[in-house]
């Protein structure tokens, strides 16, 4: 039986970080990743200013019924074509990513415990917790140097969008989760004990 597991945190928590060291430490036939990121609304009729706008820490800027769908696919056996999304362009690539069903998928994301036929998908829940200054300096160093940022954006963004939204739509969803993974610090072997809960919970 296929195990989904979900991995859900706030912005900067380290999701990312785990799951993929989850991913060097088990086979590549054994699992399989899916980013949250690549179910952002493509919304091409809109200008690339109006893009800019619009609230991406918000559970409506997730195109949850392809989300399931996807998921529901895997479960059946089937591939999927998961997209790929532009975060200098608010937009979806031309591209794809093709996704094989395995034993192990991991999903991850930060508001992937927000819908709830999403989350009902999930045969374990983990939240990732990590304290709101870890979080933005986290933020701070990925957005500078991989999506173009300056540190006054990124700062601005956190504290007027990522944080309210995080409040309202992520936080609440930590105590119902199976799991409580502390990522406050940045040594590795916070990797290694993640990778350890994972072999736990798919044996």
């Amino acid at each position: 039986m296929m195990k989904i597991i979900g991995v859900c945190g706030g912005s900067g928590s380290g999701k990312t970080t785990l799951v993929e060291a989850v991913r060097a430490h088990l086979s590549t036939d054994f699992v399989s990743v899916i980013s949250q990121d690549s179910y952002y609304k493509n919304h091409d009729t809109l200008t690339f200013e109006e893009r800019c706008e619009l609230n991406y820490d918000h559970t409506n800027a997730i195109d949850y019924d392809l989300f399931v769908s996807h998921l529901n696919q895997l479960k059946a056996g089937k591939s999927i074509h998961s997209p790929i999304y532009s975060y200098s362009e608010h937009l979806r690539s031309d591209q794809f990513i093709e996704v094989s069903p395995k034993p192990v998928v991991l999903v991850e994301g930060i508001l992937i415990f927000a819908h709830t036929l999403l989350r009902e998908q999930f045969t374990t829940t983990i939240f990732i917790d990590a304290e709101d200054d870890t979080r933005l300096r986290r933020r701070m160093a990925r957005d500078i140097q991989t999506r173009g940022r300056t540190a006054e954006e990124v700062k601005h963004r956190f504290e007027d969008t990522i944080l309210p939204m995080h409040n309202a739509h992520i936080q609440p969803h930590k105590q119902t989760s199976d799991y409580i993974f502390d990522n406050n610090k940045d040594d590795l072997s916070r990797l290694g004990s993640f990778c350890n809960l994972v072999d736990k919970l798919i044996k």
